[in-house]
Order: C-alpha cells, then structure tokens, then sequence
C-alpha cells in the first residue's frame, strides 16, 4: 500500500515522515525536475510505503513543487492521503485539504502541534470538524510523537471519498460540468475535473479529449455562472473554498478562557521589528559563525590540523610506506599531494559540521523564516523580490540547488537577477576558504568569519540595486507570500541529520574531485616541462602562476600559489584551500606559516572576498546556464560575478594599504575612480521599462510634444 504524506510548508510533515520512516528513506529526484523526493516504507508497518511530497500550498500549477504533487496524486495512483495540517494555521491550511479531497483519493486529515494551540488558549472540537469535512482527523503533535501511527492506521483503513459542497449555484454548474464531460474523466476524479474545467485550467482541458461541440457547451455553462456571480470563474472556486473553511472553523475552533498574545507574536514584536530585526540577525549570524569557527568548531579543527593530519597520520604513513619500500617519488606523491591536500580540506570538517547544526537549529525552529519575510522588507525597497532570498538560503547548503531554487519566482527579470547574485552567499565549500583566512591571518578576530556572510548578502543588495535600474533588469518585483509557523523546540534528530547531509556531502566531494585535483597540482607542482622533479617554484605549475599572477598584483596577493589556487578554485571551491594544503606542504603536513609570509592580513581578507563574490564552481556554472537557456546571459551573470570580485578587493586592499601606510599612489587614486564608478551604478536614476516608453512616446504623441517619424 502506497500512502501520500501531504502538507503545507512548515506544518511539520518533514517531522512525520522522519519519525516514521526513520534510517529506511532513501531520497532521490523526481524525473525531469529537481524536486527532492523522498520515499521510504514505515519502520512498524513495512508494507506501507510513505511518499512524502514536496510542501506546497495549493494543487495550482505554479511552482515546480505544485506540478510533483499534482502529477503524482492524479497519475501515481496513492490508495490514501494522509494530510499534515498546522492546527495554529488551521483556516490556510485547509485550503489544501479541500483540493485533496477533490482527487477522488481517500483523504485522513492529521492535525500538528495541537499542543501549541493548547498553549494558545484555543480549543478545537475535532468530533464537529471531522463531521463538517465528512473524514477521518486525527490530533496529533509530532515533535513529541503523539498520535503519529494513530494517524497512519486512520489512513490506511479510510476508504471512503469525500468532497465539500459549496454554494448552490456553484454545484449546479459543476453538475452540467460533469454531464458534459462524461465518460472522457475517470469516473473518482470527476469532480477534480469538472473544477479545473470550470477554472478554465488550459493545461488539463488541452488534455482531455473534448469535441467542439463538448467544449462550446462547457463555455456557455462557466460563462452563464460568471454573470449569475458577477466574477471569473477562478475568483468564483477561490471564494467558495474560503467560505466553506470559514464556516467550518467557526463551526469548530474556539477559545478556553481570554485569547491572549501568544509566545510567537510576543518574539516577533522583537525580532521581525522594522528597527532590530536587522542587527538581532548580525548578532546572530555573529554568534553562529563564532562558534562554528572559532569556539566549538575551531577546537575541532585544530585538532584535526595540527594532529590527526599534521603529524599523526603523515608519520604512520611515512613509516608504512618505507616499511614496504614504495618509491620515494610516491611517497611524495601520498604524503605531500593526497594527504596534504585533501587533509588540508577534511580539517575543516568539524567547523563545516557545527555551522550547519546551527543553521539547522535556526530553521527548525522558525526562525529563518522571519528571516525570509524580514528581508522581503529590505529587498522589495532595492527592486528584489522576497522571494530571491529562498534562493539565496538554499544556496548556503551549495550554489546548484540555490540556482535552481529560483524557479519558484516567476517574473522571469527577477529570477535571472537572482540567478547572478545567488551564488555572492557563502556556501559550505567557500566555509574552508573563511575558516583558512581568519585563523591564520586573524586569530583574534571573531568579526572576520561572519563579515563574510554579511559581506555575501551585502553583495546581493547593492548589486539588486544597481541592476535593477538598468533596462536589462528595470521593472516591480514579483509578490511575496510565505506563512510564518510558530517557534518550536527543534527536533534535534531532524537538526542532525540536516547537518550530517552536509557534512557527507562535504566529504564526498574531498574523496573525488578534491582528491583528483590535488595530485594533478602535485604533479604540475614537482616536475617541469622536461618531466624531471624540481622545486616547487621552477615547476610547470609554477610556470603558470606567474603568467597569471600580475593579473591579480593590484589586489595584494599576486604570488603564483595564491593565483593558482584561485584558478583552480573554478573546479571546487574547496580544492583552493586544498591546492594551499599541496603547494605549502611540508613532511609534517601543511605549513601555514608559508602562507603567512607571503600574504599581509589586508593581501588575505582581499583574497577571502575575491574567491567569495568570483564566478562559483564549474557545477553552478552549469546550473546557471541551464536555468539562464542562453549563453550570453550566461556570459554576463559570469562576467559581472568576476567584475565585482575583482573591483571589491582591489578597493579593500588598495585603500587598506592607504590607511595603514600613509602613502597615496596611483593605485590608491584608481581606488577612488573605482568607488566613484559603483556609486555612480548605486545611485543613477531608474531606467524607464520598455512598457513606460511605450506610455511616454504615446502621451508625447498626443500632446504634440514629440515628433514621429
């Protein structure tokens, strides 16, 4: 028996699937779009298989999200539904429920954190809901697994389907609908289509195989019921469901005692407020990048470094591999290629693990999305749309799913704006890269980490801004709508397993493009074009370096190790900390103090925000240009990434170099054209829309102030 587990996002459905599947989910991608899905049979019941769809708010076809549910509710063939709904939200969510009991498919509607409302002083009689909705409800809190298999068993044995009734006359048109469609409709999702029909859903009604004399009549019944209602037919559905839920709530929610304010809107008065809501999330981002790099997470990784990769494994290497007599060119290649390389890269682990154990208590807790409806705030005065920070959230975990996230927004100016700035936020590849930098270079420093992450959305706020008054990207963003849950306790299983994804994620890409990369470094760093071994700086590599190396002069770090591992960042982000690892090993493991001479602290943080803000790895390349469909758009989101890295650090490091000395040269003077430049781009006025013009020369030509020719 396959069941479906549906739910609004952040109704706890996650919590359900994860409690009830446990370690047997295996999580894949839905064919031909890259939706995560997620599948696995229920630990105490192993001939029920639980698919858990995507979290939407309707079965419209908007989102990518909405067409995976849609098209497996109406063609997967589930023999039950089992419906996560936020008790807290119940008038939202059940907009959801009332389009899933249209499917003909049996439908057990489970009611979540029935225990905040509890808190909340409010009562639901579930006995009358269960009744006004004609199935099964069942009261459960899925963070203290209860009610949880209760909710299951109700589904599995539920056969019945059951859909709500609305106003009369809406009936009366759905009726003739479905007469008119006869046999071309299964005969359970008669109702589903009589309504998207009467909706005049295209995408279905260019499925169906309908004569002209079928589809003239079913016009003439939408179109008579129109002007009975005074109102298009999706506003007509639209209304109905919200009237039908409007009275049912009545019928069944109501109050124990005084409604007071409860605990969430008491937080969101502090941390949603137009004034604090910004710093409380600096402070926080402080707090999370603290630990992650230099308390808990720091304490890790130095032992990782300095032991375990430092001189524990490379002495236990070295004696085994002398003990079974391997070449010492192999040696070199184990010991100062792999093991210095991908060790250099595996030592920030630990950091990698606590950052997002920290991003995963924030999320499931609620507070990240205060976070999303805060920066709505602040993106919609600069031309973006809230919608663009989802992205941008996703793309802290890895810039390919970030990019592909955009395809929620539907103004197609904003989703490829969103597109070129999504990768600006600090991913955890770039993370190796930040802990590098401010450990070696600033030890004591506990602003540098998070002035990274802030640097990153800094990026995307200023480049909102400045590309949204060009005509490329001139135009109102698109709405923004997203339901705040109430704060929770995290599950903390869900918290780890969140981390540990990362974390394996991590790992996975050490031991195979990492891993290549670092012996072709070593290779192009121990041999010359001659194929004979030299020193690291006459090798091949080394070669290469230099000829790059004047290009990126001006920002403070033009030596040929930090250009090279620049460049081969474009492959990995990670593998620029682990060409460092290659390039500065010694028979020890890793030498930093390499990278300390040849770097000043103002060279390092100039070198932390180029390999930030430039062009991501091949892969979110890729994803950018199959999202972009054209390669010029392509080009240019490449092209701009790099433009403003390069700018960005040659600013901070050329005027850095001015406070710290004293002496104004050319270059500082450069600095200022620079600055000059991005404020100009900041600050111009807005270019006028295609639509606008089209407004302007129209007015000109009726006042006779314009010529035509």
């Amino acid at each position: 028996m396959e069941i479906a587990l549906v739910g609004n996002p952040n109704s706890g459905k996650t919590t359900v699937f994860n409690h009830l599947t446990g370690s047997s989910q295996y999580v894949g991608n839905w064919p031909g779009v890259t939706v995560e899905r997620k599948c696995g049979p229920i630990t105490k019941k192993k001939h029920i298989l639980l698919q858990d769809l995507p979290g939407i708010y309707s079965m419209s076809p908007y989102t990518p999200e909405e067409i995976v549910a849609r098209d497996y509710l109406l063609n997967g063939k589930p023999q039950a539904i089992l419906n996560v709904v936020d008790a807290t939200n119940l008038e939202r969510n059940l907009y959801l429920t009332t389009q899933l009991m249209e499917t003909g498919i049996p439908v057990c509607l489970s009611l979540n954190m029935m225990d905040i409302l509890e808190a909340q002083k409010k009562y639901l009689n579930i006995e009358k809901l269960s009744y006004g909705l004609g199935i099964p409800v069942v009261s459960m809190s899925a963070l203290k697994k209860k009610g949880v298999e209760k909710a299951v068993e109700k589904a599995e044995n539920h056969q019945d389907t059951q859909y709500p009734t609305y106003d009369n006359r809406l009936e009366a048109a759905l009726d003739e609908i479905s007469l008119v469609l006869g046999g071309t409709v299964p005969e359970k999702q008669a109702r589903w289509y009589a309504i998207k029909v009467f909706e005049r859903d295209e995408e279905i009604t260019q499925n169906l195989d309908l004569s002209t004399l079928q589809k003239k009549e079913l016009e003439e019944i939408i179109a008579i019921t129109e002007k009975v209602f005074d109102e298009d037919s999706l506003s007509i559905v639209i209304n109905a469901r919200y009237d039908f839920i409007t009275q049912l709530t009545k019928l069944c929610l109501g109050e124990r005692g005084v409604l007071e304010e409860n605990f969430s809107d008491k937080v969101d008065r502090i941390v949603t407020n137009r004034f604090l809501a910004l710093p409380i999330f600096a402070l926080i981002m402080w707090l999370v990048y603290a630990i992650s790099i230099q308390w808990v997470g720091g304490v890790g990784t130095d032992w990782l470094n300095e032991v375990v990769f430092g001189s524990f494994l490379p002495e236990r290497l070295a004696d085994f591999l002398n003990f079974i007599h391997v070449a010492d060119w192999l040696q070199n290649l184990i010991i100062d290629g792999i093991l210095a390389g991908t060790g250099a890269v595996l030592g920030f682990l630990p950091q990698i693990f606590v950052l997002f154990i920290c991003l995963g208590l924030l999320e499931d807790c609620g507070y990240m999305s205060r976070i999303a409806f805060v920066m709505d705030r602040v993106f919609r005065k600069f031309g973006l749309s809230g919608k663009s920070f989802i992205p941008m959230l996703v793309a802290t975990g890895c810039g390919v799913p970030g990019i592909m996230a955009t395809r929620t927004i539907e103004n197609e100016k904003d989703r490829r704006l969103t597109i070129m700035v999504t990768t600006f936020m600090p991913c955890s590849a770039k993370l190796p890269i930040i802990a590098l930098i401010a450990g070696a270079f600033f030890p004591q420093a506990s602003w540098v980490a998070p002035s990274a992450y802030l640097a990153g959305i800094a990026a995307i706020i200023l480049s909102g801004i400045a590309l949204k008054k060009s005509k490329l990207f001139a135009g109102d963003a698109s709405p923004f709508i997203m339901e705040l849950p109430s704060y929770h306790l995290p599950a903390m299983k869900n918290v780890l397993k969140y981390a540990l994804n990362h974390a394996k994620s991590f790992v996975k890409r050490a031991g195979t493009v990492i891993f290549v990369m670092n012996i072709a470094i070593w290779f192009l760093s121990t041999y010359s074009w001659s194929l004979t071994q030299v020193s690291a700086d006459q090798s091949i590599l080394a070669d290469f370096g230099r000829l790059m190396s004047p290009l990126f002069a001006p920002l403070g770090w033009g030596s040929w190790q930090a250009t090279v591992a620049t460049l081969t960042g474009l492959v990995a982000k990670e593998t620029v900390v682990g060409s460092l690892g290659v390039l500065y090993a010694t028979s020890g493991g890793t030498d930093w103090a390499g990278l300390q001479a040849a770097l000043t602290p103002i060279a390092a943080y100039s070198f932390l925000l180029f390999n930030l803000l430039c062009a991501p790895c091949f892969a979110a390349i890729g994803a950018i240009h199959k999202e972009m469909h054209a390669f010029k758009w392509s080009a240019l989101a490449v092209f701009y990434q790099c433009g403003l890295a390069y700018a960005v650090s040659f600013w901070i490091f050329q005027i850095g170099m001015l406070v710290l000395t004293g002496i104004f040269t050319i270059a500082s003077a450069l600095a200022f054209i620079v600055l000059a430049l991005l404020c100009y781009f900041l600050f111009r006025k807005q270019a006028k829309t295609s639509e606008e013009l089209d407004v302007l020369t129209l007015d000109m030509f009726e006042t006779g102030k314009g010529n035509v020719k």
